[in-house]
């Protein structure tokens, strides 16, 4: 084993490696880290397709790597896979530290290049970026100020657009800037995650591709956003709609429709119920020159963790975007 990496907490062909990164406030001197995680080729496989590609995932709000399907998917064509848990998020999560805490998210350029660093990508091999939610904002903003470090992006429910819409953005951004300079550790006030998500993950898991999260660093209901993070997120928003220019392919996986309803129902377990999949493809034109958008029939917010059927529709339809990009 390479110095530094050690057995992951995914078991058997996955491990990890701790990336110091410079402390930021509000931490002071705490110690701040990000996790990279990976999982390589093994074994004899007869589909060479990504042989010669590096994938680096990124996770979203609440959220951190545990998809090993996702990982599989990668290896099973020869490429390494790569998973960052950003700081301050899962394995990088340290005690006495606010969850997820931001005020910028170009900070995070520092564990996405540390990241890379690590890879050792040697000449000729390509990076396949891969993002979910808040993860496919954080790095489609990354590539749009490297246009030459990334060969395509995959964004799996990207955080694009507000949930109200450019109008409920612009409305909210005044009030939101004020209290983000003088309170930007503050909560987010209401807080609509009722649980519902996490429940119609449970209800999709599958015995060859389960669903089990770790509840310390993904809980049932996401912890409340502090105001600071909320407003970095926003001015992500503000620079997708501005366009950003991106000249590789990209492919954005959608489900169908969204559903924000307060009572359970059996609709939840096969719509996004986080973001307005509507509002983001729409956004999702302005992200560069190649933008494919895929909508799955009952998928939930995170593609790849839907059931059976959308779970494997999504598969699918990446497999058919790889042949035909990668």
């Amino acid at each position: 084993m390479e110095h530094g990496w050690v057995p992951d907490v995914l078991g058997r062909g996955f491990e990890q490696l701790t990336l110091p990164l410079v402390p930021d406030e509000p931490d002071g001197p705490q110690e701040v880290v990000a996790t990279l995680v990976r999982s390589l080729p093994h074994g004899l496989f007869r589909d060479r397709t990504l042989r010669d590609v590096d994938v680096l995932y990124v996770h979203g709000w609440s959220d951190y790597f545990f998809q090993r399907g996702v990982a599989k998917f990668f290896t099973d064509r020869g490429a390494s896979f790569y998973a960052l848990d950003l700081r301050r998020y899962g394995r990088s999560l340290r005690d006495g530290q606010i969850h997820g805490y931001i005020r910028d998210l170009r900070t995070y350029d520092e564990e996405i290049e540390a990241a890379l660093a690590h890879i050792q990508r040697r000449p000729g091999r390509r990076l396949v970026l891969l993002g979910h939610s808040t993860g496919g904002l954080v790095l489609s903003l990354w590539a749009s100020r490297n246009p030459d470090a990334a060969d395509a992006i995959i964004l799996n429910s990207p955080w694009l657009e507000f949930q109200l819409g450019r109008l409920g953005r612009s409305a909210l951004t005044p009030a939101l800037e004020l209290g983000a300079r003088f309170r930007p550790r503050e909560p987010v006030v209401p807080v609509m995650d009722l649980g519902f998500y996490w429940r119609a993950q449970q209800e999709s898991s599958e015995p060859d591709d389960p669903t089990e999260p770790n509840i310390s660093w993904r809980p049932e209901k996401a912890p409340p956003p502090s105001l600071g993070w909320l407003d970095a997120v926003l001015d992500g928003h503000r620079a997708v709609a501005r366009g950003l220019g991106i000249e590789v392919p990209v492919l954005v996986m959608l489900s169908t429709h969204s559903s924000m309803s307060t009572k359970w129902s059996d609709e939840l377990a096969a719509a996004d119920t986080v973001l307005a999949v509507d509002e983001v493809a729409r956004a999702a034109l302005n992200l560069g020159t190649s933008v494919a958008i895929e909508r799955i029939p009952g998928a939930l917010h995170d593609v790849f963790l839907s059931r059976h059927e959308a779970r494997r529709e999504a598969y699918d339809r990446m497999a058919r975007w790889v042949r035909g990009y990668l």
